[in-house]
């Protein structure tokens, strides 16, 4: 087999693989989400599949060979946190409901404005690195996401790459935080939108 077959080959089978792990996992979180009413138990059964999941991409990052940086890149830039994301996503939302107040409305949209305030204090205290993320920068790509090649003058919000440097680089967490907090943000305003309408009632 040539080499340019074997590349093809091993993109291929990363490819199929991640894309079947996907849709499991799509299939699993719909089905919890129709079936399962109450939302902390639902969160609770997202948060056992969807590590499962992570698991299972785990198992499989440390036997797979990258073919190229490029495809390491791009693992850790997107396909990592696309996945992780929704770990921590209902990691917050189980820990945000199961301390949220039973109390009247207001108090109710208090504690969620607070909790919406602690986003917006993380995109500041990241702004560098937001912005490099959200305008799609390449130019530190292969210091944050290529493993074993962080540089320790730039921040780094997280111990995973010291702690499991075969599944973690420098920053795929960091991203797997941004897309959690922006659909963190979507839950969050549609909550307090919704008691803000029951209030007007």
């Amino acid at each position: 087999m040539s080499y340019r077959e074997d590349l093809r080959l091993k993109l291929y089978h990363m490819n199929d693989f991640i894309t079947k792990l996907n849709k499991d996992l799509s299939s699993r979180l719909q089905d919890i989400d129709l079936e399962e009413p109450d939302l902390i138990r639902k969160t609770q059964k997202s948060i056992r599949c969807t590590k499962d999941a992570l698991t299972q991409l785990r198992a499989f990052t440390i036997q797979h060979t990258f073919c190229n940086d490029a495809e390491e890149i791009l693992f850790f830039k997107k396909i990592k946190p696309e996945l992780f994301s929704k770990l921590i996503y209902y990691v917050k939302i189980l820990n945000i409901e199961s301390r949220r107040p039973v109390g009247n409305r207001e108090i109710q949209k208090t504690y969620l404005q607070q909790e919406l305030e602690k986003l917006t204090f993380f995109f500041n205290n990241h702004l560098e690195f937001y912005q490099y993320y959200r305008m799609n920068s390449t130019y530190l790509d292969d210091k944050y996401f290529i493993r074993g090649k962080e540089d320790l003058n730039l921040y780094q919000d997280t111990l995973m790459s010291y702690i499991d440097p075969d599944f973690s680089t420098s920053h795929d967490y960091m991203v797997s935080k941004i897309i959690a907090n922006d659909r963190l943000k979507v839950f969050l305003s549609i909550e307090i939108e919704a008691l803000s309408i029951k209030a007007v009632k």
